[in-house]
């Protein structure tokens, strides 16, 4: 018999197709107007081969291993669960009374389960936390040096993560676009927590077809879909904030800049603009100037400033921008910009971050929040930004400047790790290996062998989302979505609150973890909170029991268009900015203060270290840009059958200008070998005039797979391009991750590459 199971993703609402108790299919939410193709390597994940069948412990720990051990090269010995549940539970509590609760290192990060309930990250954290605490990790990867930098300049994050101005507002009034970082047509497939509509590009098409006319600055002629009909200016890597810089200097030179919102709205303008003129360092930003610097001609950095300060427009840059070098810079001037076209809360305009990253920015809808999970407090404080994880485990006993503070590095002894993969989303990955080998023992709760779970000590069989009972929810759509338990667990997976709940039990605290509620008392107290959230602002939605049969609810659309910081322009008195002079803050004394040289008190052009104008071009004269996969979630679904159709000879694909092919006697389809000091890696080479010369890119979340397992010096035969990225931080302002900085040479790879193997399960103890 054939059963359909409501249920929900990050890449989309879906119904599951179960027969005789396994996945055979997906079907899209019926109310979804543009569902992608993510969803069709659900089964292949649920039932391949790389789940993890029962838990696991490396031979070597068993043995006596502990800190210093070269993880990812050992057997594993399958062991029963009260026997993991109890090696589990004895060393926690061996930790914490020897080296004290900010030694566990309560490392998870990652998107994890669409279903609130059972999220990974909340799980472990309140598990965690009643336990008496850990050393937690604050920011993202995703744009953690905007969101530190943001509450400086425009007092909180909404600029960035929260309700934007809508593509309605955009649509009605912008003229003009202009896109840093373009508008990734791919990134709108991806919505936290769910998505049951994917309006992204629809909404895009429609401003399109309304006149808005749009500029993709990117060196990337992809990051923006053709159905825009986006003019290309084909910037080079890491020079954005020098663009900016000369678009300002030309509005100031022409007197165009908005005196009464400058005066009114702002502070600091008389120091930026001085800067702008060369008073400091007698280099007036001049488009020539940044023309030295971009690559883009002089003469369309200033026509694109003098088409904005004519006509109403939109100003966005991506996540991605700010995730390299002084990637603060080109965000700051992006707002300063903004200002200076006094946009700022006028209707459809202005500045936002993000437009391209994800689906749900700019989505016309109301400000409510979505179903969420009861945390806990951590109460031993101790935190450090989630890029410098490598840091904290490299360097104990010192200490870490971030944003105006000297964190304390704790002496991490136990990682545990759940919902993520720092394999994927961290860089310079052989580096972090040797980082992360410091610890005594490492425990990785995973669905599937990923290599986070081949570089653990101890590993527990999680259960996939279709093996449980959830609810999906996103604050970014209006959408709630049931998420029915579609098959039994496979294997001996279980449940991340069961076997937490278990380990509580053996250290004491289980009825303060549970609460006395099972999965579905949860489920119905969260609905039951969030509905009380919703009828606070008069929107009724149905009783638990209605929508979990049903199976998803549907919140009203606003009744018209919004734009961001409109009351503030209005007056700025009465609804002030949470800066400190409630305006927003060209010049920031508070950051000025922290006397970082990086970071000055205003935006400013400072040089990567690492990018196609400096020294280290000579010897590596390609820049790698590494963006967001088409055919997977950062690492999720990798072993699926869209991410399999898209590979290169079973590699990860690379894109290169058909003139750096050529130079070094390439062709498509070719295995390459990426490479520079940090590492090397093998990739399929896809030749392509649309990305500009000198620079070439991948995507991320290829499961890293390196030619010798637990080897530091290995090549990743499968293409992991963060075995190529530096782990720097973006500046000690916000320490976010430094991705997009990263220098590498190509060269054909030398004899037959060696097969990808990282998606079959890790060697078993012989006798085990």
């Amino acid at each position: 018999m054939t059963e359909i199971k409501p249920h929900a993703a990050h890449w989309g609402a879906f119904d599951a197709v179960v027969e005789k108790g396994r996945v055979v299919g997906v079907r899209p939410f019926g109310r979804d107007p543009f569902p992608g193709t993510l969803i069709q390597s659900i089964p292949d994940a649920v039932h391949g081969k790389a789940r993890i069948d029962r838990p696991y412990v490396r031979e070597g720990w068993l043995k006596g291993g502990r800190r210093g051990s070269a993880r990812g090269g050992d057997a594993f010995v399958p062991v029963s669960w009260d026997q993991a549940i109890r090696l589990v539970a004895e060393e926690t509590a061996r930790i914490r009374g020897e080296y004290g609760h900010p030694s566990i290192l309560g490392g998870s990060y990652g998107w994890s389960s669409a279903g609130r309930y059972h999220h990974a990250r909340t799980q472990l954290h309140r598990f965690l936390g009643l336990g008496g605490g850990f050393t937690a990790q604050v920011t993202n990867y995703s744009y953690g040096a905007g969101m530190t930098l943001m509450p400086h300049i425009l007092g909180d994050n909404e600029v960035l993560a929260g309700r934007l101005t809508d593509w309605a507002a955009i649509r009605q009034n912008a003229k003009l676009m202009l896109c840093f970082g373009g508008l990734p047509a791919k990134n709108g497939i991806v919505t936290a927590g769910g998505a049951g509509a994917h309006e992204y590009q629809p909404l895009m098409r429609a401003a399109a077809e309304a006149g808005v006319r749009f500029v993709n600055i990117s060196p990337f002629r992809g990051d923006a879909p053709d159905f825009l009909n986006a003019e290309w200016v084909p910037i080079r890597p890491n020079s954005d904030a020098a663009m900016m810089l000369a678009m300002a200097f030309v509005i100031l030179e022409a007197g165009k800049e908005d005196r009464d919102f400058l005066a009114r709205c702002t502070v600091g303008f008389d120091r930026f603009a001085a800067y702008l003129r060369g008073a400091a360092d007698g280099t007036p930003k001049t488009p020539e100037w940044a023309e030295a610097l971009t690559d883009v001609p002089a003469a369309t950095i200033r026509r694109l400033a003098l088409e904005a300060a004519g006509a109403p427009n939109m100003m966005t840059a991506t996540w991605s921008l700010q995730r390299a070098e002084n990637g603060e810079q080109p965000w700051w001037a992006l707002v300063a910009l903004a200002a200076m076209l006094g946009t700022i809360g006028k209707p459809g305009q202005g500045v936002g971050f993000g437009y391209g990253s994800a689906n749900g920015m700019g989505t016309p809808r109301i400000d409510v929040p979505s179903v969420s999970g009861v945390p806990v407090r951590n109460p031993c404080g101790a935190y450090i930004p989630v890029a410098r994880i490598t840091e904290l485990l490299e360097r104990p006993g010192e200490t870490l400047q971030y944003n105006g503070r000297e964190l304390a590095l704790p002496d991490i002894r136990m990682i545990w790790w759940a919902g993520g993969n720092p394999f994927h989303h961290h860089q310079d990955l052989n580096r972090l290996l040797r980082g992360w080998n410091r610890a005594d023992t490492v425990v990785v709760a995973e669905p599937w062998w990923t290599s986070v779970a081949r570089h653990a000590d101890i590993v527990l069989p999680a259960t996939t989302t279709l093996e449980r009972n959830d609810i999906g929810s996103s604050s970014r759509d209006r959408f709630v979505r049931a998420m029915h338990q579609a098959i039994p667990p496979v294997g001996q997976a279980r449940n991340d609150a069961d076997f937490l709940a278990d380990i509580a039990d053996a250290l004491g605290y289980r009825a303060a973890f549970t609460e006395q509620r099972d999965e579905m008392a949860w489920l119905t107290h969260m609905y039951g909170r969030w509905r009380q959230a919703c009828a606070a602002q008069g929107i009724e939605v149905p009783d638990f029991a209605t929508f979990w049969e049903q199976g998803f609810v549907e919140l009203p659309p606003p009744e018209e268009s919004y734009t961001q910081y409109a009351d503030f322009r209005g007056d700025p008195e009465a609804n002030p900015l949470n800066t400190p002079s409630g305006k927003v803050e060209i010049f920031s004394e508070t950051i000025a203060g922290f006397g970082y040289q990086e970071v000055p008190g205003h935006p400013a052009w400072i040089p990567p270290r690492e990018w196609l104008g400096g020294e280290a071009a000579r010897r590596f004269p390609l820049h790698l840009l590494s963006f967001q996969p088409a055919t997977r979630l950062h690492g999720q679904m990798d072993s699926g059958r869209v991410a399999e159709a898209a590979r290169v000879k079973g590699r990860e694909p690379l894109l290169m200008h058909p003139q750096d092919a050529a130079a070094r006697g390439l062709k498509d389809g070719d295995v390459i070998r990426a490479f520079n000091d940090r590492g090397a890696i093998a990739a399929g080479l896809r030749v392509t005039d649309g990305i500009r010369p000198g620079v070439v890119a991948m995507a991320t979340g290829a499961w890293w797979n390196p030619a010798r397992p637990g080897a530091t010096d290995a090549p990743c035969i499968h293409g992991n391009p963060n075995v190529l990225t530096q782990d720097v931080g973006t500046s000690r302002l916000g320490q976010g991750s430094a991705a997009q900085s990263c220098l590498v040479q190509i060269e054909a790879w030398p004899g037959e590459p060696p097969p990808v193997t990282v998606h079959a399960p890790p060697p078993v103890a012989e006798g085990a």
